[in-house]
Parts: structure tokens; sequence; C-alpha cells
């Protein structure tokens, strides 16, 4: 059994976190998540109408009677997110935990922090995790440069990022971006981490409601296999490289391109609907980190928890502890 901060002040088994996914963080993977004893986030946005995510988390808590989180990203939008209703429907279900991303949450934090709810705050830099903290947040997931999903506009690898964190602030770091293995847990909390946080990992789940090609291609793929876009408008993501990414690439490289040239390839539903439903894997663009040149088969989400902690247990038992003379 491995302790630390994380585990202590929140409450969770073991040191494994699974953050939120836009489009796979639903019930049967989050209490999958749970049930191993990790801690899983649903996707607020995931659900389209706040009753939606209301349904959801009660669909959650009747396959699982262990805690889980849900993840709110806001973000700005063409159409207007009602991201107060998302708010009100987490707390009227006294959810534990909450993760938060995208834009300044600062009247949300307040809001969850008054409901008695813990608060993680995913963040990309040393800045913005000092401005989590003073926000009241329990902890930091820090995401570096090879997470899936927007690394910004810094390029800082979690090798720098994560102790650069964990070093100046005095809430919980989380290691995010890049993790998949008991190896990388080992690393992260030698870096200062209390718990790893993994996306890639858990998509290639036997419990994620994703097509079994993206699985398949996960664990077909190496470290060299994703992209980034949207660099020029300074939105940074890092993604599976495939037809349409490219595609995307190429139009981003004219000197006069704009988003709306890109915005049909780079679509949410089009990748949630063409890849992750019905697994065209040229079909759309989709989210992937670097780790997934680390994942080498398609298991439970039980099995990924236990190999991960078997493995770094070992390797701080046995191996590391051998290298002391």
């Amino acid at each position: 059994m491995l302790r630390t901060r994380f585990t202590e002040e929140f409450g969770i088994e073991h040191p494994i976190v699974c953050g939120g996914m836009t489009g796979v963080g639903t019930a049967p993977l989050i209490s999958a998540v749970a049930n191993a004893g990790a801690l899983g986030f649903l996707t607020a946005l995931t659900q389209p109408t706040p009753q939606a995510l209301d349904d959801e988390i009660r669909r959650t808590r009747e396959l699982t009677s262990r805690p889980f989180g849900v993840n709110l990203t806001i973000l700005p939008t063409v159409k207007p997110v009602p991201d107060d209703e998302y708010r009100q429907v987490i707390i009227d279900n006294d959810v534990p935990i909450v993760e938060t991303a995208g834009a300044n949450p600062a009247e949300h934090v307040a809001a969850f922090k008054t409901a008695g709810i813990k608060v993680v705050h995913k963040a990309v830099a040393v800045r913005h995790s000092l401005s989590a903290e003073r926000m009241g947040v329990d902890a930091v997931s820090v995401d570096g440069f090879e997470c899936a999903g927007h690394p910004g506009e810094d390029d800082i690898p979690g090798l720098v990022l994560i102790p650069a964190v964990a070093a100046r602030v005095g809430v919980v770091t989380i290691a995010s971006g890049g993790f998949a293995t008991g190896a990388d847990l080992v690393a992260a909390l030698a870096l200062g981490a209390s718990a790893i946080n993994m996306g890639t990992r858990f998509v290639a789940s036997a419990e994620a409601q994703v097509h079994q090609n993206v699985k398949d291609q996960i664990v077909a793929n190496t470290e060299r296999d994703t992209t980034l876009v949207f660099r020029q408008f300074r939105n940074t993501a890092r993604v599976a490289k495939n037809a349409v990414t490219d595609e995307i690439r190429e139009i981003e490289s004219r000197p006069d391109s704009t988003f709306d040239d890109i915005a049909h390839l780079a679509s949410g539903e089009r990748g949630r609907q063409v890849v992750l439903a019905d697994g065209d894997m040229d079909g759309g663009m989709w989210w992937v980190g670097q780790p997934q040149g680390l994942i080498g088969e398609v298991t439970t989400c039980r099995e990924i928890v236990a190999s991960i902690v078997e493995e770094a247990e070992d390797l701080i038992a046995s191996r590391l502890a051998a290298t002391i003379v």
C-alpha cells in the first residue's frame, strides 16, 4: 500500500487519478476507476444538460459506493454553457471532490469550498498553480507538455514542471501528462507529487465507452504518434496524428489562415461521434498523450491500477533500495 499526502487528505486508496475527459468520463469508466481504489472524475460537459449530469452522478452511485468527483471545465464557447447550473448540480448531489480546468475558476472554487467540496485545479504553469492556491484549492493537477489536450504555450515537460510546482505550492501536487506505469508513479513521487493523473491510459481500458478501434490504436501507437495543433492561435493542443490533423496543420501553415478555416475539421462533436463512437480513426480529431507509447494492452481499470501500484511498490522496496550501498 502506498500512502501519500493525496491518499490521506482525499481519502482515496491509491495515489492514482483519472481526470476529466470530454466524451469519455462517464459512469461506467468512472465507477470502475473508483472500484479499483483510484479517483475518477465524471466530465460535466460530456452531459448535454445539467439535468443529464444529475442523472449521470446518480448512475455512477448505483455502480460504486466509493468516492468519485466531477470535472467542470470552463471554456469560451460559441453557444453559452450554463456553468453555474452544472455547478449547482454538483453541490446539490454532495459530490466530495471537483476538478476545475480551463478559464479562471475563482467564482466556482469559492462556491465549492463554501459547500465543503474539495477542489483540484488543473494547471500548466507554476504561475497558474500559485494563482489556484490563492483561490483556496486543495490540490493542483500539473499538466506537463507530454499531456493530451491543452499543455499551454510554454512547452515545459513534466520532469521540470512538476518539481517546480511542488517546490512552490503548499497544497497537494498531482502529476499529470505522460503517466501510464508504476515506474512513472515512482518518478512522480520522487519529483514531489503525491499522485499521478492519467487520461490516455484509462481510455485504453475495458470500461471506457469508446470504440474498440480507439483502444487498439492507442496500443498500436508509439510516443511519436501525436501532433500539436492550434499553435498559431495560442491554444496549443496535443492530439493523435491522423489524416484530419495532418490537414489541420497544412491549413494552419498558410500565412493568412484563421480558425474558421479549420473549425469543421477540429469540431469536438465530430471527433466524439466519428472517432470515439464510430471508430473511424481518420475521420476526426481526437485527444491522446505521448504515454500511449507505454501502453501495451487493453485491460480493466482494476488491472491497470493494481499493476501500477504493484510495480511502484516493487521498485521502491526492491530495485531502488538495492542501489543504496
